[in-house]
Formats: C-alpha cells, sequence, structure tokens
C-alpha cells in the first residue's frame, strides 16, 4: 500500500474517532506522517477489532502508563463515538486493581474533566 493511501486510511479513522483529522500543514512532519499512516491508517484501521474496542483498549494503556494529556484527547475520541460515561468509569475501576488505585483514581479525574456538562455563562 502507498504511504499516500496509508495516511488517507488513517485520517479518515482519526475522522471517526476524533471528529477531525489532520490538516496539510500538520502532515508536514515526519512525525505526523508516520503517526497518521503507520498507527491510524495500519492499526487503527485493520479488521478484527471495532474502533470504539480499539479506543477502550488505547484509554486502558494510557491510563496504566499514567500518559494523562494523551488520555484526555482518547477520552474525548471515546465520547465523540459514543462510549458511554459510565462504561469508561468502570474501565477505571478494572484497572485500578491491576494498575494501582492512584492510576484508577488519575483516570477518573480525566473521565470527569471531558464527560463533564459543558459550562453555561449566567
Amino acid at each position: 500500500m502507498s504511504d499516500a493511501s496509508r495516511i488517507e486510511k488513517g485520517k479518515a479513522a482519526m475522522q471517526k474517532l476524533f471528529g477531525r483529522a489532520p490538516d496539510d500543514a500538520a502532515l508536514s512532519s515526519d512525525f505526523m506522517q508516520v503517526t497518521v499512516g503507520n498507527l491510524f491508517g495500519d492499526i487503527w484501521s485493520r479488521p478484527g477489532l471495532e474502533l470504539a474496542e480499539r479506543s477502550m483498549i488505547t484509554i486502558a494503556a494510557l491510563t496504566v502508563l499514567g500518559r494523562e494529556n494523551e488520555l484526555k484527547t482518547h477520552l474525548m475520541g471515546a465520547k465523540n463515538i459514543g462510549i458511554p460515561r459510565e462504561k469508561v468509569e468502570e474501565m477505571m475501576l478494572h484497572l485500578a486493581h491491576y494498575g494501582g488505585w492512584p492510576t484508577g483514581v488519575a483516570g477518573l479525574r480525566k473521565v470527569a474533566e471531558v464527560y463533564a456538562p459543558p459550562k453555561t455563562n449566567g
């Protein structure tokens, strides 16, 4: 498969997950081309797991690794594709028993941040 078609598949997967794909300016860096083409074009686009399943696996890995910035991004993606807050909270409870209680609590803080109702003025 050509690099261009891998990048297009990756952009399509990112559009579904995050509601947007990287623009041409973002794709000018080699790092982003590899990320979009390899990670999202080759891995996230493979058959065998649904997008929501890949999203939940990624959330679990990022939670246990303590990667809170990336976790927030992927929680926003999970919310965008309709994974309910209750399911993600249940994941955090489960992960707390395998990755440590502070890990689960940190994950729950990010869940609360991402799934919080929008603030209104007034």
